[in-house]
C-alpha cells in the first residue's frame, strides 16, 4: 500500500481532502470510494500499482476527438469511484471492493514502459475515476512526461484544487463527465453535487488542460431540452465555444436495466441546442455511423475528420485549419494514424 495523499489526521480518524466528499474514516475503514483505507490512524491507498484493467485503446474511445486523433493510449483502471452512478458501465469495477476482484502488479515505471513498448501516444486513466488512485496516476504521469508522453484522465470531475494543481503540469486533457445540469438529477441518480463538477471543470481550464465533455442523455432523466440549453450556455460562458461536447446514446445498465436506449432523435435535438447555443464541435456517441459522429468545419461546413466507430477514416485539417476555407480548427497534436 501507498499512503495517500492530501488528508489530514484527527485523533486517530483521518478526513480525506482529495475529493469534494471529504470521508471522515476511521481506523480499518475504507471512505465512500472504497479505494483508501484508514491504517492505524494513516491513509492509505489501496490500489497503487494495482489495476484491473489495463489495455490499448484508440485515444477516439475515451472520446477525445481533438486530441492527436488516431493515437492510441495504455490505458488503466482500478476499483472504486467517489460517485454511486445508478447507470454505470463500467460498475463491476467502479463499484467495487478491493477484495472484489484480481489486481495486476503493474507500478508506474512498468506501465511507461509498456506505453513505449506498444508503440502508445500516451497514458489514459480511465474506466473507473482516476482522482481515487491519484497517487498512482500522479507518479505515471510524471514518469510519462519525462519520456515525451501524454496523459489523460476520463473523469466524473470531482476532485478537489490541490490535488489537481499538483498534476496539472503532466495531466494533458481530460474527458469530463458533465452528466446532467441539474442538482436533484446528480443526487438522485449519481450520489453526488452537481456543483463539484461544475467548480472541478473550471479549474480543469484555469490550469490550461484540454478539456472535451461528455453528456450521456438517458431518457427522461436528463433529456429536458431547456436543461441541455442552460448547460450548453454555462460551457459556452466558462470553458469557450471550442470545447467539444459529446452527446452520449445510454444503454440500460447496472440499476436503470428498465429504460430504454435513448432515442436518436433525442441525441439529434441535443446536437441541434449545442449548436444554436453556439458551441463549435459538437457529438452523438454511441451511434456509430451517424453523421454527427465526424468534425465539420464551424466556418464552411467542410467535413474535416469522418469516423467509423472509434476509427478515423479521413483526416482534412492542414496545419491546424480547414483545408477548404483556413478556419482555424482546434485539435492538440495533429493526426496519429
Amino acid at each position: 500500500m501507498k499512503e495517500a495523499l492530501f488528508y489530514k489526521r484527527l485523533n486517530n480518524s483521518v478526513r480525506c481532502e482529495l475529493c469534494p466528499r471529504h470521508c471522515t474514516i476511521k481506523v480499518g475503514d475504507v471512505g465512500y470510494c472504497r479505494a483508501r483505507k484508514n491504517v492505524e490512524g494513516k491513509l492509505y491507498s489501496l490500489v497503487y500499482g494495482r489495476p484491473v484493467a489495463v489495455n490499448i485503446d484508440p485515444i477516439e474511445k475515451k472520446p477525445f476527438y481533438h486530441f492527436y486523433p488516431g493515437s492510441r493510449a495504455l490505458s488503466i483502471g482500478t476499483i472504486g469511484c467517489n460517485f454511486s452512478c445508478k447507470y454505470c458501465q463500467n460498475w463491476e469495477m467502479s463499484q467495487a471492493r478491493f477484495e472484489d476482484l484480481p489486481y495486476i502488479e503493474f507500478p508506474p515505471e512498468r506501465a511507461v514502459e509498456e506505453a513505449i513498448r506498444y508503440g502508445c501516444r500516451g497514458i489514459s486513466y480511465t474506466y473507473n475515476e482516476p482522482t481515487v488512485f491519484y497517487e498512482y496516476t500522479l507518479a505515471t504521469a510524471r514518469l510519462a512526461k519525462e519520456k515525451g508522453l501524454t496523459n489523460t484522465y476520463v473523469t466524473n470531475g470531482c476532485i478537489e484544487e490541490r490535488p489537481l494543481a499538483m498534476i496539472s503540469s503532466y495531466l494533458d486533457a481530460a474527458n469530463i463527465d458533465l452528466k446532467g445540469f441539474d442538482e436533484k438529477f446528480y443526487r438522485e441518480v449519481c450520489g453526488a453535487e452537481l456543483e463539484w463538477v461544475l467548480r472541478s471543470i473550471k479549474q480543469y481550464v484555469r490550469h490550461n488542460i484540454w478539456i472535451e465533455l461528455t453528456n450521456l442523455v438517458v431518457p427522461g432523466k436528463n433529456d429536458d431540452v431547456e436543461e441541455i440549453k442552460q448547460m450548453c450556455e454555462w460551457i459556452m460562458e466558462n470553458c469557450g465555444d471550442h470545447t467539444p461536447l459529446h452527446f452520449s446514446r445510454f444503454f440500460p445498465a447496472y440499476k436503470m436495466l428498465d429504460l430504454p436506449p435513448t432515442p436518436i432523435e433525442t441525441l439529434e435535438k441535443a446536437w441541434k441546442v449545442a449548436k444554436d447555443v453556439g458551441l463549435k464541435y459538437v457529438y452523438i456517441g454511441n451511434v456509430p455511423g451517424h453523421p454527427y459522429d465526424n468534425t465539420y468545419c464551424y466556418s464552411c461546413g467542410k467535413l474535416l475528420i469522418k469516423r467509423f466507430g472509434f476509427e478515423v477514416l479521413e483526416f482534412k485539417i492542414q496545419d491546424g485549419r480547414c483545408y477548404n476555407c483556413g478556419a482555424k480548427i482546434h485539435v492538440i497534436g495533429g493526426f496519429h494514424g
